[in-house]
This record gives structure tokens, C-alpha cells and sequence, in this order.
């Protein structure tokens, strides 16, 4: 399983994703606002955040094991 390097307060749980083959991979799932925090303690404004978070972890794929980014719904 991969996990974030500095995001562990945002990991909320871990998921089973079954693929095509058959195999069972368990993969990380991060809240997406919780990083939005992280990041903002860290100095950035929540525009900044949400732009690195675009660019450097939605669209980072290392395999089979790349986290899921889970953004709540606000309606529910």
C-alpha cells in the first residue's frame, strides 16, 4: 500500500479495490479537505492548497496502490 509522506493526520481508512485480474489491492483514502488544512498550516491560502492538490497529489498515479482522495459531499 502507498501512503502520503507528511498527510498522515488526513488518512481517514483504507479500501479493498478489486482489479480486472481478480487481485485484491488494499489502497490508502485521504480526505481531500483535510490536506486543504494540512497544507494551510503549513502556509499556503486555500486557493494555493486546492491548486497543489490538483496538479501534485489528484494526478499522482504510482501503480495499482495510488491513494484515493475522498471529498465529502456536502448534500447529503
Amino acid at each position: 500500500m502507498t501512503l502520503f509522506d507528511g498527510l498522515e493526520d488526513a488518512l481517514v481508512g483504507y479500501s479493498d479495490v478489486w482489479m480486472a485480474d481478480g487481485a485484491r489491492v488494499q489502497r490508502a483514502v485521504y480526505s481531500g479537505e483535510k490536506i486543504i488544512e494540512i497544507f494551510m498550516q503549513q502556509g499556503m491560502t486555500h486557493e494555493e492548497a486546492e491548486e497543489w492538490i490538483s496538479f501534485n497529489v489528484d494526478r499522482v498515479y504510482v501503480g495499482e496502490s495510488t491513494p484515493i482522495i475522498f471529498w465529502a459531499d456536502e448534500v447529503l
